[in-house]
């Protein structure tokens, strides 16, 4: 690329936080992430400039999840947001100690990691703002309000039903707690509720439906990328 192209390029600031199906069934993806943790910042650089696009600023924030039914309130776990390429290393060091263990049967608790995903502490400032969410599971999700779950950094009350998440979520009408034309939601999940439903009703949202009960394969994370490139 030479300078020319780099200066009529615009800039954008990326938001990217990734909600992670840790149980047992997600562990090759899980291991592909890792490897690639330290790269993920250059791939998307890499990536955005492929659709004439320059990457001004990047944080990661990672929400793992499991099944709050079997592993009780501490199901979900969520990161702060890393800066990138300067928190490379932090960044790394936090996805190398998550592990895909455990989860029991389907379903897990997806529904409640992506509310805490909404939730994040979006950068709200400059031009050309993209605020993306990756959800990345192989299994169905338990409905919202029936089990109790860690307050993890929310400042309001959970939603207790898909209808009142999809008002969090808001549309090109009502904002609901994102910005619309900032938000991107990428599903990397199965046709199995409730990701279905959110894939034909929710706006902003990307699909890609993944195999129930196979985890995401390696070659996922390339895509993952083409993807954030081209929904930004």
């Amino acid at each position: 690329m030479n300078m020319a192209q780099n200066e009529s390029m615009l800039d954008y600031q990326v938001d990217v936080v990734f909600c992670i199906d840790t149980t047992q069934s997600m562990h090759k993806y899980l291991e592909s992430v890792k490897a690639k943790a330290l790269q993920f910042h250059q791939l998307l650089v890499e990536g955005m400039a492929a659709k004439d696009k320059k990457l001004a600023s990047a944080r990661l924030r990672v929400v793992s999840f499991r099944d709050l039914g079997h592993e009780g309130p501490d199901a979900i776990e969520a990161s702060r947001f890393f800066r990138l390429p300067d928190e490379s290393d932090a960044y790394k060091e936090h996805v190398d100690q998550l592990r895909a263990l455990g989860g029991g049967d389907e379903p897990e608790s997806g529904l409640e990691a992506l509310v805490v995903a909404i939730r994040s502490p979006w950068l709200r400032t400059g031009p050309r703002r993209r605020h993306v969410i990756v959800m990345c599971t192989d299994a169905s999700a338990h409905d919202l309000g029936r089990f109790a779950m860690t307050e993890t950094d929310q400042q309001a009350a959970m939603p207790a039903s898909l209808s009142e998440l999809h008002r969090i979520w808001g549309d090109s009408v009502h904002d609901g707690e994102m910005e619309f034309k900032a938000k991107r939601l990428l599903l990397f999940a199965p046709e199995r509720h409730p990701w279905s439903l959110i894939a034909e009703q929710w706006e902003n949202v990307i699909t890609y439906p993944s195999a129930a009960g196979e985890g995401l394969q390696s070659a996922d994370q390339s895509l993952i990328i083409g993807m954030i490139a081209g929904s930004v």
